[in-house]
């Protein structure tokens, strides 16, 4: 109930209703601090909006104002761009800038990025339409059913009888009752076990296969018949009905339009291909994907199975630590493919306390719901809260800062007992305070060789 009520409110907030002020306070809601990087997101995400208001010839001049956020792993770059991609409705893509290879090196090219944004609108766009015909797939689906159930070798020669139409309906009622569910059928389903193959081309994995099964209709697509249970093949039969209905080639058009006009490409760690002074050893092709990326980022057209994407009015929001680089590493082009810039800063002990209990997806909710589904109430005190912050802040001092996502590794462990017994301890109350902190993390407290206990 409560995510369905989550998700209505979600599908109530329309990009045009949207101001930069209620985008940030959206975002308040999942992300804790970093005002300045949610006013630079939330400015961008208007200016899409304002940018659909132009006419079409000076719309098109418009490009937008790419962003890249620096700060410590940890700190709320990637959940920032995931809200904001919820928020804007928009196929939403997150690739690590790492992954990426020059032309010529094996590994992936930088235009797959686009082909999976591609893949992910289209998934997007589908789900839609298949929910908008779902009632007259749900009704192709009960007839089909029907004439498994009542085979036309059962039926009287006189099949406009009112006989055949009372039993055609009688039947009909208890399919919609659910009084045949568990009645077997005997169904064409499509066989998993079909070979297929790979293939690396220059292009990528991804693009292999586009027409080999219209080249091939014989290898592939081969069905086999299946006995399911009533319950089971109307669902098999509702799918496949969704398909015939949904016109494929307006998916593809539909898809590449969000695309161009609204999607958004999240990379991180771009300062891992920032190239350092030295020059040498596997720093020589960093340049190399940054060139790549390059014309990516100003605007061209990759070639897709869908069809053709233009890339100029994709934003691309990226974001690194910068711990051993700094942007100005970045080549010139680059750099200036993104004007907007923002630090998002390490966070504090407070941050911590707010981080555990104010957001909707806080941890401390997150557990006690996850223990609630055993019939065990767990509350945590303040004082257990405090001391959980101030815990993550000495660990991650005393090793490796990997931001708020140590307080997931705190959190488990003081929880470690709590979640192992949880079913035996149904109806029992739990309050978790400091003293109880402190006793579950001693190890960690004590230990000098803190990676022992905290990866």
């Amino acid at each position: 109930m409560a995510l369905d009520k989550l998700t209505a409110e979600q599908s109530e907030l329309r990009l045009e209703d949207l101001t930069p002020r209620q985008i940030v306070s959206e975002l308040d809601k999942f992300v804790v601090g970093q005002h300045d990087a949610k006013r630079a997101v939330a400015i961008a995400l208007r200016n899409r909006w304002r940018r659909q208001q132009l006419e079409p010839s000076l719309a098109e001049e418009v490009l937008p104002k790419n962003i890249l956020m620096i700060g410590p792993t940890g700190v709320g770059k990637t959940e920032i761009a995931r809200r904001l991609a919820k928020l804007a409705k928009a196929p939403f893509s997150k690739v690590e800038a790492s992954k990426f290879t020059e032309v010529g090196y094996v590994g992936r090219d930088v235009e797959s990025m686009v082909r999976d944004l591609v893949e992910i609108a289209v998934g997007m766009v589908r789900d839609e339409n298949r929910e908008s015909v779902r009632e007259a797939a749900a009704q192709r689906a009960e007839d089909r059913l029907l004439e498994l159930l009542i085979p036309a070798s059962s039926v009287p020669p006189s099949a406009d009888s009112p006989d055949a139409d009372s039993t055609r309906e009688k039947f009909r009622q208890k399919l919609r009752s659910g009084a045949l569910d568990e009645r077997s059928v005997e169904i064409e389903v499509e066989d998993s076990s079909t070979p297929s193959f790979e293939m690396f081309t220059p292009q990528g994995v991804e693009e292999v296969g586009i027409n080999i099964k219209e080249m091939l209709p014989g290898f592939f697509g081969k069905r086999r018949k299946q006995w399911v249970t009533v319950a089971e093949a109307r669902e098999i039969i509702e799918q496949e009905e969704a398909e015939q209905l949904i016109d494929r080639q307006q998916v593809a058009r539909e898809a590449r339009a969000r695309v161009e006009q609204g999607g958004i490409i999240f990379l991180d760690e771009i300062d891992k291909i920032a190239g350092h002074d030295s020059g040498q050893g596997p720093d020589v092709s960093r340049e190399g994907v940054q060139r790549d990326l390059l014309p990516i980022v100003e605007g061209s057209t990759v070639a897709t199975k869908h069809g053709a994407v233009k890339t100029d009015h994709i934003l691309f929001m990226a974001a690194g630590a910068f711990h051993a680089s700094k942007p100005s590493d970045l080549i010139p082009e680059l750099q200036g493919r993104f004007p907007i810039r923002v630090e998002l800063n390490a966070l504090t002990e407070d941050d911590f306390i707010r981080i555990l209990t104010e957001p909707k997806n806080a941890l401390t909710k997150q557990y006690s719901a996850l223990l609630g589904t055993e019939g065990l109430t767990v509350e945590f005190t303040d004082d257990a809260i405090h001391e959980i912050a101030r815990l993550a802040v000495e660990v991650n001092s005393s090793t490796e800062n990997i931001g708020a996502r140590r307080l997931a590794t705190l959190m488990e462990r003081v929880l470690d007992e709590i979640s192992f017994e949880a079913p035996d301890m149904e109806g029992v109350n739990v309050t978790v305070d400091q003293d109880y902190v402190r006793r579950a993390l001693t190890d960690i407290v004590k230990d000098q060789d803190l990676t022992r206990y905290v990866l």
